[in-house]
């Protein structure tokens, strides 16, 4: 009875793909609408104005503006978008 095993053999050789998770846009710049602010688990920033959720709890832009990220201290930390200026 063999106490070492064949070569070859690995119990632990899988990994999974990294999930890409973070803020895309920051603060200032400025973003279409649909485009994706922020990739998260749970909800660490929370949707303010002009800002929608995924069922993934992604943020993305409801409106074409800038970002702005707000601290509401108890109440938690706010992304909003305030609509460019039409021309």
């Amino acid at each position: 009875m063999a106490h070492k095993k064949g070569l070859g053999s690995s119990k632990n050789g899988r990994d999974s793909n990294a999930q890409r998770l973070g803020v895309k846009v920051f603060g200032g710049q400025t973003i279409l609408g649909g485009g994706i602010i922020v990739r998260q688990r749970g909800t660490p920033l929370k949707p303010g104005a002009n800002v929608g959720r995924g069922k993934d709890d992604t943020l993305f832009a409801k409106v074409t503006g800038t970002i702005k990220f707000i601290d509401r201290g108890g109440s938690g930390r706010y992304v909003l978008v305030e609509p460019a200026e039409l021309k």
